[in-house]
């Protein structure tokens, strides 16, 4: 089994949901982050005032699928999210040791 972290930009999460649920992927956590990599941030006006965004948002994807679909995962995600400009984000894979299911009690691939 293994976890894929994915952050992307926050308007590219219901093309990448939809990718996901087209190769199969049944469950996924969402969370709204901030971060900054080469992009760096960037500069604002508010109120005729001129700011600096070090942390810009973006969303965290996570799933724990089976490895046999892994690569169908990353490019699924990588085919919607990209848009070619800087900050598209990132996809980071992990391994996964054991799943549990709290509400039966089913563990690795049964639980996912």
């Amino acid at each position: 089994m293994k976890k894929i972290e994915a952050i992307i930009k926050p308007f590219k999460l219901d093309e990448v949901r939809e990718a996901l649920h087209e190769i199969g992927v049944t469950g996924l956590t969402v969370t709204e982050v901030k971060g900054f990599g080469r992009q760096k941030g960037h500069t604002e006006l508010y109120r005729g005032a001129e700011y600096v965004v070090d942390f810009l948002p973006k969303v965290k994807i996570e799933l724990v699928i089976a490895a046999s679909q892994v690569e169908a995962a990353i490019d699924a995600i990588i085919k919607v999210a990209r848009t070619g400009k800087i900050g598209d984000g990132k996809i980071f894979v992990t391994s996964v040791e054991q799943v549990v299911r709290i509400r039966t009690g089913e563990t690795d691939e049964a639980a996912i």
